[in-house]
This record gives structure tokens, sequence and C-alpha cells, in this order.
């Protein structure tokens, strides 16, 4: 997949438009629209976003995300998208629906197919929207797919809903409406080394500081090293025990794992909630404790 950053002239493209944060499952039922149409008819897809969000520029403060701009890249490309714009929203935050219609994406682009979700707005003060796609489809040559809303379960998916839940620390609800586990990647950094003292070792990474801040606690995880997956056990917080400290750490004990890799690049992906953090009176206390929250991981969804 080629990265975008400024528009160029490419013909004939199968577009998806939105901006796809955590590219959950109805995200992914856009771009899949767009990806199928483009094989169907021996073309290309892209899929056309922004850098940030619209509303850092309507109010100054961004939203935080479901996945780092990485993040969202890597898994646009595994739908198989040909191209993804991430375009600077405020060069084209004036334009009227009509406007950015015809002189961004036909101007540009010439699309021979355009998908979005069902409730997609555009254009200042959001003058494009989806009847505006489906009433100058025959005009502009392309063929309009609205697509509906998602369900997980009952609860209808948006971004929306899936912040809702890992706010509350329903990870398993969120991660049903992901169609992926959420997860933090990065490199391990050298932390207080402490855990080592109460025979539990910790990989410890830094939470991204745009990524929407779990509820301090513990999870159970699941640990990429390399092409290996391990079970393990998570604290997101302030680790109240052992420091008077208000900095956030992300610290991992990965079961039945002893190799030094510090300045590796990891994941861990949460998949449930075990409880919230908590100050005990002693280390002896705490490793105790952690030997009965490793004692819950048990069963298929851990291995």
């Amino acid at each position: 997949m080629q990265i975008l950053s400024e528009l160029e002239k490419i013909s004939n493209l199968s577009l998806a438009l939105g901006f796809f944060d955590g590219v959950h499952k109805g995200h992914q039922a856009v771009i899949k629209q767009a990806v199928s149409f483009a094989r169907e008819n021996n073309t290309q897809s892209a899929v056309i976003t922004f850098s940030n969000h619209p509303c850092c520029y309507f109010y100054g403060i961004c939203p935080k995300y479901l996945l780092t701009r990485s993040g969202r890249q890597e898994k646009i490309a595994e739908l198989g998208v040909d191209y993804l714009f991430e375009l600077d929203f405020e060069s084209i935050s004036g334009l009227t629906g009509e406007e950015y219609l015809k002189d961004i994406l036909v101007k540009h682009f010439t699309p021979s197919a355009i998908t979005t979700g069902w409730n997609h707005n555009f254009g200042c003060n959001k003058s494009g929207n989806v009847k505006l796609l489906e009433k100058q489809a025959q005009k502009f040559g392309y063929k309009y797919f609205k697509i509906p809303s998602q369900k997980a379960g009952i609860q209808t998916i948006s971004s929306t809903a899936i912040r809702d839940c890992l706010f509350d620390g329903l990870i398993e609800d969120a991660n049903k409406m992901l169609g992926y586990e959420f997860s933090i990647k990065g490199k391990v950094v050298e932390g207080q080394k402490l855990g080592r003292t109460i025979d539990f070792r910790t990989a410890n990474l830094i939470y991204p500081k745009e990524l929407i801040d779990l509820p301090f606690g513990v999870y159970a995880a699941k640990v990429k090293v390399g092409d290996e997956n391990y079970k393990g056990i998570t604290n997101f917080g302030v680790r109240p025990t052992v420091s008077d400290s208000t900095s956030r750490s992300l610290e991992t004990h990965i079961l039945n794992f002893d190799k030094d890799i510090y300045g590796e690049e990891i994941e861990v992906s949460f998949l449930k909630m075990i409880r919230q953090e908590k100050k005990f009176d002693s280390l002896a206390a705490l490793k105790h404790q952690i030997q009965h929250d490793i004692s819950t991981l048990s069963g298929p969804e851990f291995l």
C-alpha cells in the first residue's frame, strides 16, 4: 500500500471515504467493499482520510484515538488497499460538500466507485452526505455504495461506542466491535526493575499519549514477541504500592518467558480487565495478588 499525504491524479479509483479511527468492523465493511469493487473491475482502491481528526481543527483538541496513526495504516493495509491518502484537513475545510466531491474526489481520482458508511458526512458544515453522493453518481460516472450500520450482538458498532467500552474497562465488548484485540505496540524500555524483586519480571512499554486511556487496572493479555504469542498479565496505572508518582506506566509480566528483550518491539493485546489497580500494604501482599491474578488466565482465549 502506498501512503500519500498530498493529492495526486490517479484515475478510475474505487474510493472508501471516512476517518476510520479504530478501523473497526463497520469501517472494515466499507473498505472491503471498495477493495472488492476494484478487484472485480480490474482497477485500484484508495482510502481517502485525514492525518488528524477534524475535531483537532474545529475545537483545538484532538480526541483520544483507538489506534495510533501507524496502527491505522497497518489495519488499512491488511485489507488490501492500494493507496492511502492522509490529507491535511485544514487545507480543504472550507469546501462545501459539492465542492469537495467535484474539485477533490472527481477532479483528482475520476472515481469508478465511492463507498461510505450509512451516516457519512463531509464538507463545510456537513453539507455533503450520502444523499449528495447518491444524487451525483450518474452525473460524475461513479457507482455509489452505502454500507449499512454493523452490529456486534445488539450493539451498533461505532468508534464512540468502542471508546465508551474501553473507558469502562469492557475490553471484551470493545474487541468484538473492533474485530481484533485492542493493543499497544512498542519497544520495551527499562523500568525500576522492582518486579524481579518479587519474582515477577515485567516488560515495560510507553503508553501512547494519543490513545484512549484505559481504566487503571490489571488486564489479561496476549503478548507477541517476534513470531511467538505468550500469555501475559498487564498493569496499567501509577503503581501505588511501590510509588507515589502520578506518572502512568504499562507493565506486563510474560508467563513462561525469561529472555532479555530490552529495546525489542512487542505487542500487548488486551483481552479482559481482571480488577482495578489498588495499593497493597506490602510487596508480599502484592505478590500474592499477582499470583491470584495469573490463576485467572485460563481458557482458549488466553492462549
